[in-house]
């Protein structure tokens, strides 16, 4: 038994450098020099550098899957020779702004004379909203009156564009003067409203896309000046910016919904 200690004590520290080369990784230095010193000559132990691959259990993705990645948060002054990034943000919010225009302006349960301001007209000098070629005032509860006697030439336009503005209104004209009864509001109605406000959301989202497209378009023209690396981050930051712009789309989506459905 002492004499196996004895031997022991020698082997001692080649096996623990040994048993430590087993744990490390494979980008670990693979050469290590041995402790001690034999007939006064180092000696030194190499390890196999093949690579391992990891195989994750059910259970592993399983956990992982719901975790968040990483987010990108890249200083917008480093990298503006590039892109500007915050152009694309401003893009990207004005999208947001136009959706929630449109469902303050198109999709309401009660209609008002407001709500009739904007509809896009179609005339022989371009498009023009209904309050630059008309006079509109609420006659009662349950009608609005459309004056056209300062264009009248836009009437049957203006009737056209009320009735195909969303807002389930039948206009009636009186010679320039466009009748223009409030439904009443019934569970049809507001399903119809609901159903509007996700058609303008894709849109929405169509015209996002369009800006993240043109944003990576521009990235892929200074490839060629910039590292790969920078290139990815920006990438990913764009695409980042993007993902948190649907987000805030579905956000006042699920808002508008539940105001017009009550």
């Amino acid at each position: 038994m002492a004499l196996g200690l004895k031997y022991f004590r020698f082997i001692h520290p080649a096996f623990c450098n040994y048993l430590a080369a087993l744990t490390r990784p494979v980008s670990d230095i693979t050469l290590k020099t041995v402790s001690g010193r034999q007939h006064d000559h180092r000696q030194y132990m190499a390890y196999s550098t093949t690579a391992v691959r990891h195989f994750a259990t059910k259970k592993a993705k399983a956990k992982g899957k719901g975790q968040s990645q990483t987010r990108v948060n890249i200083n917008i002054a480093l990298v503006e020779d590039i892109i500007s990034l915050e152009e694309v943000d401003e893009e990207m919010k004005s999208v947001i702004e136009a959706l929630k225009d449109n469902f303050n302006k198109t999709l309401n349960i009660r209609t008002s004379p407001g709500s009739l301001d904007h509809i896009t007209v179609v005339t022989a000098d371009g498009k023009l909203t209904l309050n630059q070629i008309s006079q509109i005032s609420m006659k009662s509860p349950q009608l609005i009156l459309v004056n056209m006697a300062s264009f009248p030439e836009c009437t049957a336009a203006a009737i056209k564009a009320i009735r195909e503005s969303g807002m389930n209104l039948n206009p009636e004209v009186e010679g320039t003067l466009i009748r223009v009864p409030i439904p009443i509001v019934t569970r049809e109605h507001r399903e119809m409203l609901v159903k509007l406000a996700k058609q303008n959301t894709n849109k929405a989202k169509d015209s996002l896309r369009r800006v993240r497209t043109n944003a990576m378009n521009k990235l892929k023209k200074s490839k060629d000046k910039t590292s790969e690396d920078t290139i990815r981050l920006i990438e990913k930051q764009i695409s980042q910016m993007a993902d948190d712009t649907v987000a805030e789309l579905d956000r006042h989506l699920a808002v508008k919904t539940k105001e017009l459905l009550g």
